[in-house]
Formats: structure tokens, C-alpha cells, sequence
């Protein structure tokens, strides 16, 4: 047995590593997969090509990645300002900002791991350029892309999909993220995350894959058991700045985690998948490095990771998994998609 704290220095927290709590009794609740058959087109989609959406607009005949405004967006331009209080206990302004939807994929029936390397490097530049666009915009503080995978993290819709939110205020982890960073830059000259790369690459157990530019692995000091980062090796403050060699090795990279997660058990993984850019209010962010964050709620096949009273009533998050453990298990599942075989390869 191992009880270990793990310093998070890119969220500035420790981690509890407890992972011999891996194979306690468990008699309370676990999610049982449900086998259905998901048709290439559901007429009922709002996100599917050429149906209505709640607005009523229909969606064009795209055949490609199809972004648009979000019919319910929780920020937007047109934010009522109210009565704000600025001071005082009890604060308020508005959220402002603009939501909106990207669609990998005209078909209802795929995912992200399913996509070929170079359709994930499409989309990785329709995120650089929504980032330029939205990012520009003087009320845009923040460009936040995230995509919410799987009913147990609350998605109803299968269709792959992602968000952004461009808002006028940063999201807290990244703000703490980027706060770290410059402390780190002024105090020694480097970035955070290219010594968290250096320290990965130096000790090689988490390294999940590996390109020329690009990297992924389960991070030392990861919170859920199957945690993963996929990054480039240099430092980039947000997607927008990277080359098209380096587009196309982090597609590559991206793409080799996300079928090992979903070959791991045979089933499409849930996760939070979390774009790590820095701010777009005009304040100095050196020593941030673009990352991509990954967080699977499960660790066991049918097993969720619950937040409970050390996470939720203390605070601090208590890892019941090893990184190295996790990692290894990675490392050795196929990173040929268990649904596509190896005309995968010969088709990319």
C-alpha cells in the first residue's frame, strides 16, 4: 500500500495518489453500457445534416466540419447588464460572450477516435481559426473549446460535437494555469510545461505515443485514472500559433490516444476534453503552452470516478489509480481503432 501526494503545478494543488484503493469493495453504483445500433443519419438530430435545429434553422447538407451560433448558449452578446453590483459581498455582471457548436462529422455515428488523422487535422484548424476570430473580438477575454463525450458526463446527443465558449472573463483553471506559468517564466527563463515534458521524457513510463513535434502521455501528477495530455514539445501560447507540420503531428498523436482510450475496454470511451489556450485579454502570458487535456471519468469498465468529500468537501482530489499503472496499460492496447482494423492504416 502507497499514500503519496503529487504536486499539480500546472493547477498549483497536490494530488492524492492512493492506489491501492483500486481493489476495495465496491457495492454502490456503476454504469452498465448499453449496446444499441446508431444509424450514419438520425432525422430526429438537431445536429445532423439538413434537419431542424430548436431554432428552426435547418442545418445545410454539410459534408464537412460544420460550425454555428448555439440555439442555447450561456453566454452571449446580447447579456442584459441590469442592475450590476461591482462591490460589496454580492457581486454581479453579465456574461457576455458568444457559444457555439463544431460538428466533426456529417455522420451521427462516428467519434473523434474514428476520424482519420487527416480530419482531425481539418478540425484542429477550424479550432485555430475560431480561436483568431473570436479571439480578436475586444469583449473576448477567453476562448474556451471543450468537447463533453459520452452520457456520463451528461450528453444526450452522440452526434461529435464539440463547444466553444468566447466569454468576457478567463475560466478559472486557466487563469491559475497561466498565473503559474509567468511566476515560473520570470522566475527561471522556461516554460512550465517544457520541464513537465522534460521530466516526462526523462522518466518515459507515461509516454503514451510520440511524433516528431508532438507528444502524449498520462501526466505524473494525473487526477483520473486514464488522464491524458497530448501536446506539442514547443511551446505555443494557444492552436492557433503552430505550423502545419505541427497541425499534422498533433492530429496524428491526438488520434493514437483517443482510440488506445476507447481499445482499452472495447467501448467508446467517456471523457472531457478541455483546449488549454491562453487568454485573450491582452495581458502578458509568457510561458504558456498550448495543451490538450483529456479526463475520463471511468476506472474500471462500468466503475466511475465519483467526487465525493475529499474532492468536493475538502478540496483536494484523491487518485484511487497509479499514473505508471494507467499508463501502462495504454501503452499496451493497439492504436488501430478496435471498430475500423487495419484498413485504417491503409486508408489514412
Amino acid at each position: 500500500m502507497t499514500w503519496e501526494q503529487r504536486w499539480q503545478p500546472l493547477r498549483e494543488e497536490w494530488v492524492i495518489v492512493a492506489a491501492h484503493r483500486q481493489d476495495r469493495p465496491w457495492s454502490g453504483l456503476t454504469v452498465e453500457a448499453t449496446p444499441r445500433t446508431v444509424p450514419d443519419h438520425d432525422p430526429q438530430c438537431p445536429l445532423c445534416p439538413g434537419n431542424p435545429r430548436i431554432s428552426g434553422i435547418h442545418n445545410p447538407d454539410y459534408r464537412d466540419v460544420f460550425v454555428f451560433d448555439n440555439d442555447h448558449p450561456c453566454v452571449a452578446p446580447s447579456a442584459p447588464k441590469g442592475s450590476e453590483v461591482t462591490s460589496g459581498i454580492l457581486r454581479n455582471r453579465p456574461a457576455l460572450g458568444v457559444s457555439r457548436v463544431v460538428c466533426y462529422s456529417p455522420l451521427h455515428n462516428t467519434t473523434l477516435a474514428q476520424l482519420p488523422a487527416t480530419q482531425i487535422e481539418r478540425l484542429l484548424r477550424v479550432w485555430q481559426e475560431q480561436y483568431r476570430e473570436l479571439g480578436d473580438r475586444p469583449e473576448v477575454s477567453h476562448v474556451l473549446v471543450f468537447e463533453n463525450k459520452g452520457e456520463v458526463v451528461g450528453v444526450s446527443n452522440p452526434h461529435p460535437h464539440c463547444q466553444i465558449y468566447a466569454t468576457n472573463f478567463v475560466f478559472k483553471t486557466i487563469q491559475v494555469e497561466a498565473d503559474a506559468c509567468r511566476r515560473h517564466w520570470n522566475a527561471r527563463g522556461r516554460a512550465l510545461f517544457e520541464e513537465i515534458l522534460r521530466a516526462e521524457q526523462e522518466d518515459g513510463r507515461r509516454i503514451l505515443c510520440e511524433r516528431d513535434s508532438a507528444i502524449g502521455f498520462v501526466p505524473y501528477f494525473a487526477r483520473y485514472a486514464y488522464e491524458t495530455y497530448v501536446a506539442p514539445k514547443q511551446s505555443h501560447a494557444s492552436l492557433a500559433d503552430l505550423a502545419a507540420a505541427e497541425l499534422r503531428d498533433l492530429a496524428g498523436v491526438l488520434r493514437d490516444v483517443l482510440a488506445r482510450l476507447d481499445n482499452l475496454w472495447k467501448l467508446s470511451m467517456p471523457y472531457v476534453m478541455a483546449l488549454h489556450q491562453a487568454p485573450t485579454d491582452g495581458d502578458d502570458y509568457s510561458g504558456f503552452h498550448f495543451h490538450i487535456e483529456l479526463h475520463p471519468p471511468l476506472r474500471r469498465p462500468n466503475l466511475l470516478k465519483y467526487l465525493a468529500g475529499p474532492e468536493i468537501g475538502g478540496g483536494s482530489f484523491l487518485s484511487d489509480t497509479s499514473p505508471e499503472q494507467k499508463a501502462a496499460e495504454l501503452r499496451q492496447v493497439s492504436s488501430i481503432h478496435f471498430t475500423q482494423g487495419e484498413e485504417a492504416v491503409e486508408n489514412d
